[in-house]
């Protein structure tokens, strides 16, 4: 294959998110002659097929996809060189990029992420959020200087990385005013019989919540497995079941959702790391989010 045409690139990236070379035409001042003979140029430079006709519409192949992806990625780069040159370099703002493992709590990313954007200096932060596998790769390649998860990075990910503890609460369980009502028995006996709702399977505290339950001789129903946090959290608010947050949140989840709490267990933790491919935390916003979670958020619950 020739050498990358990075003209021919551009070309291909402004028809893909412009959804169409009539629109590329207006924002490249080129006719469409232009833009389809340098478009065809690059994908017979490529041996692939970028687009293909769906009636009057272009669509992207899957190599096209593929493509696309890293077009995005190269030119978002660009534009961030761009305005580095045109600032001074002493008032850029510090570019913090950090992976959000789905099964981590929003509220606990935020509470997590909140001392990096206090920080003195101006932060620009890129947050992703995914399977812990997706931002692992985008770590080890240096697309994220930090993967926030509710475990360790698994030994079996042939990715070199460090697991940097933030720290670990008990659980607390929630329902809606009129469930709670209906189980007010003493906990965790409220539990038998009662609608739960659980994290999903990726969850690293699902199978040590189930163990506790086994343990303590209940037998609550399963109505609900949800692997987004928030949608579990929605789910309790509406009475469908009770939930399970982490202690270290419960008091801010409580009122935002006017949830009563049933009772908390010290017995089931749930862990959060900060992965890095550092072994020491160097990183302005890291080092913030690292100090805050052990003497602030986790601290206070660990005495509580």
């Amino acid at each position: 294959m020739a050498r990358l045409n990075y003209k021919h690139l551009r070309y291909f990236w402004t028809v893909a998110k412009a959804g169409g070379i009539a629109r590329a035409c207006e924002r490249l001042h080129l006719t469409p002659q232009t833009i389809s003979g340098q478009l065809s140029a690059f994908e017979d430079a490529l041996g692939h097929k970028l687009f293909a006709r769906a009636g009057r519409r272009l669509e992207l192949t899957e190599a096209g996809r593929m493509v696309l992806s890293y077009a995005d990625e190269m030119f978002t780069v660009g534009e961030e060189l761009e305005e580095a040159l045109r600032h001074k370099a002493g008032s850029l703002p510090l570019l913090f990029k950090v992976g959000i493992a789905d099964s981590v709590p929003k509220s606990v990313a935020y509470r997590l992420l909140e001392p990096a954007v206090s920080l003195a200096e101006p932060l620009r932060m890129v947050c992703r959020e995914g399977k812990l596998a997706g931002l692992m790769a985008d770590l080890a390649i240096h697309r994220l200087d930090l993967v926030i998860a509710d475990g360790p990075m698994p030994a079996s990910m042939s990715i070199r990385g460090f697991n940097h503890l933030l720290g670990e609460c008990g659980l607390t369980f929630l329902a809606a005013p009129a469930l709670a009502q209906r189980h007010r028995a003493r906990f965790p006996r409220c539990l038998d019989g009662a609608p739960l709702l659980l994290p999903g399977e990726e969850a690293a505290v699902r199978p040590r919540l189930m163990q506790w339950i086994e343990s303590i001789g209940v037998r609550p129903i399963i109505v609900g497995e949800f692997d987004d946090g928030a949608l579990t959290e929605a789910f309790g608010k509406a009475g469908i079941g009770i939930f399970a947050v982490p202690s270290a949140i419960a008091e801010e989840v409580r009122p935002q959702y006017r949830v009563k709490s049933l009772g908390r267990t010290d017995a089931v933790t749930e862990r959060f790391y900060a992965i890095s491919v550092e072994r020491r935390l160097t990183h302005p916003a890291v080092v913030a989010i690292s100090s805050a979670a052990r003497t602030q958020l986790f601290r206070k619950r660990r005495g509580a």
